[in-house]
């Protein structure tokens, strides 16, 4: 087949490109678009992608996200009309499976959160929807997600791009380069998606807790600026903020604690045995309730939970060792039934 995939989101780089390798072996043919959102082009350009940038991110009003939704889908249908595609496949990209839909063209969607309501629309459109195990039903049947077209995976979307990772022994060089040494205890923060439609809101925790992380001097704080607003607001001379994308997993990898008002790199250090905490503030998603149901991850729903967070040298990486569960996706992905 000729399978098109469009990033919409920095994640989606890394899940996807996991993919890559045994959809090819496999004999098929696939083509790239990207969202100019976040780091998703840069992030897409370093791991070797050559993605069509078509599209920007549509801002915080939900009227311009609902317009530019609809101007990127016409954008992505001009672009592929005649690429001659059986299968479009993205994680959520609303603008992809409109364009999929307008086309007749199949379409295959992955989301593992359910708090999300612009799953209304994806979920309805796609011809496919694959999602965690423990994701909910009652949240599937809501969005318009009928049995016949839900497919259930083991683990997390995580786990699919994890599976076979290994440390890059060249990163502590682009670390070192950043002021950080090995032996420094490394705590890496990721603020609110602001601009996120699940995510209407202040988040005050977030600041509490980089006052408190700053105040500890026996840590180094790096920050991950999700745009360049925020990039502004939290310029700090103690805090470290890298002016281009690392790669996660090795930077990941190389912390000792991860705390993030989000839920991707939560998961990613999960995944990875790295000390995790979360300090989201809205609606959880089930996955990451079974992670902290199963120890991986700490929640912090106030300032004295500060207190749990372990500010040491992590003890060792354990880092997944089989790639079932990419595997069990892509044969979802793939498959007839």
């Amino acid at each position: 087949m000729r399978i098109w995939i469009d990033l919409a989101n920095s994640p989606h780089v890394a899940f996807f490109r996991a993919l890559v390798p045994e959809l090819l072996q496999r004999g098929h043919e696939i083509e790239f678009t990207a969202r100019d959102f976040a780091e998703t082009v840069a992030l897409a350009s370093a791991a070797n992608l050559q993605a069509e940038t078509i599209g920007l991110h549509g801002g915080r009003a939900i009227a311009g996200k609902a317009t530019n939704l609809l101007r990127r889908a016409m954008a992505l249908r001009s672009w592929c009309q005649n690429q001659r595609f059986d299968l479009a496949l993205s994680h959520n990209s609303y603008s992809q499976l409109l364009a999929a839909t307008i086309m007749r063209l199949r379409s295959v969607t992955l989301m593992d959160y359910e708090h999300q309501p612009a799953n209304h629309v994806a979920f309805r459109l796609a011809s496919r929807v694959i999602v965690p195990q423990h994701f909910p039903a009652e949240s599937l049947k809501a969005f318009g997600a009928g049995e016949h077209k839900v497919r259930r995976y083991h683990g997390t979307k995580e786990d699919v791009y994890l599976a076979d990772f290994e440390p890059d022994p060249e990163f502590p060089l682009e670390m070192a380069q950043l002021g950080i040494q090995n032996d420094d205890v490394l705590v890496v923060v990721r603020p609110p998606a602001d601009e996120a439609l699940y995510h209407r809101f202040e988040n005050r925790l977030f600041r509490e807790l980089l006052e408190w992380l700053t105040g500890k001097p026996q840590v180094k704080v790096l920050l991950l600026p999700r745009n360049a607003s925020q990039r502004v607001t939290y310029s700090s001379a103690t805090l470290i903020m890298p002016s281009r994308p690392l790669h996660g997993p090795n930077l990941i990898a190389s912390s000792d604690l991860v705390i993030s008002a989000g839920g991707t790199m939560n998961r990613e250090a999960a995944a990875l045995g790295v000390p995790a905490a979360t300090i989201y503030a809205g609606r959880w998603a089930a996955v990451d309730e079974e992670l902290c149901r199963v120890g991986k991850l700490t929640r912090l729903t106030s300032a004295k939970d500060f207190a749990l967070l372990p500010l040491a040298k992590k003890p060792f990486l354990n880092p997944p060792v089989t790639a079932k569960v990419r595997q069990e996706v892509i044969d979802l992905i793939l498959g007839d039934g």
